[in-house]
């Protein structure tokens, strides 16, 4: 998709670090911009490490906005580096599809909720808890809205960095897909505090996010998981009632994987199946 008849040599190399400097640009304008209105609003500030505002649930959206400015940021630069229309990033019809995304969505649910309940039933069987809290209505469903409107946005970003820009950047130069599929994966495992089971999981997420991209021709397959993944992750704590955790990450006990290998069969699996039966298109013409 990238290699129009206007593509150079130099193109996804520019356009890459544009990509990279756009963002920490942008991001840079938010954060001053959330700090003026903050300290205007006088509402409380940490200003430490990754931690900005006192008010976790304000701190989890303002985390959740940054990361979705990367969807605007490589639109613009496959528009103004590689002089492409921005939707080829999304799928080879050039734009999202929107059916597909939604069918994609439906599986992404089952196996996100099977995935869940093997990796309980496994904490189970090897007597640790699977520790779900309820802190009740009133301290769910304010996070619960943040999450469902702003980590859609947050997962799509992700994908059309990790898996639509560096794939195609390199599929500007290589026919086989296989290695912007492990660049991808591992600059997304690298961007993520995850240790020991955490950093194998995140990686073949990225993994089979960049495979099921490959497979099926666009970014719906992954942003659909992506989506659906992080909004069941965040929700879960919301939940409990403890958000203050909701954005750390560090190790997962090994138990995860079993609920990894089901989520990642369950949807691979199906994905394959109905993109074939449905003749999902996964070439340009």
């Amino acid at each position: 998709m990238a290699r129009t008849p206007l593509h150079r040599w130099w193109r996804p190399i520019l356009g890459t670090l544009a990509a990279v400097g756009g963002f920490l640009i942008v991001s840079l304008g938010l954060v001053m911009a959330a700090w003026t209105v903050a300290t205007l609003a006088r509402l409380p500030l940490v200003m430490s490490g990754d931690r900005m505002f006192v008010d976790p649930l304000l701190d989890l959206g303002f985390h959740l906005s940054v990361i979705a400015l990367a969807i605007p940021v490589v639109y613009g630069t496959a528009w103004a580096i590689q002089r492409r229309p921005p939707g080829t990033l999304s799928s080879v019809l050039g734009r999202l599809r929107w059916n597909w995304l939604a069918l994609c969505l439906l599986v992404a649910v089952a196996a996100v909720v099977l995935g869940q309940l093997a990796e309980a039933v496994t904490l189970l069987l090897t007597g640790m808890d699977p520790v779900y809290g309820w802190a009740g209505w009133e301290t769910f469903l304010p996070p619960a809205l943040v999450i469902l409107v702003l980590v859609p946005f947050q997962a799509a970003a992700e994908e059309y960095m990790f898996r639509g820009w560096i794939i195609q950047a390199f599929g500007a130069y290589l026919r086989n897909p296989w290695p912007g599929i492990l660049l991808g994966a591992s600059a997304f495992a690298a961007l993520h505090g995850y240790t020991d089971w955490g950093i194998a999981y995140v990686f073949g997420f990225g993994v089979l996010m960049g495979w099921l991209a490959i497979l099926t021709g666009g970014l719906e397959a992954p942003i659909a998981l992506h989506a659906t993944n992080n909004v069941a992750a965040f929700g879960v704590v919301a939940a409990s009632g403890d958000l203050d955790s909701a954005l750390q990450q560090g190790e997962l006990p090994w138990q995860s994987v079993v609920g990894t290998v089901v989520q990642f069969a369950v949807y691979g699996g199906a994905v394959v199946v109905i993109a074939r039966r449905r003749a999902i298109r996964s070439l340009s013409r």
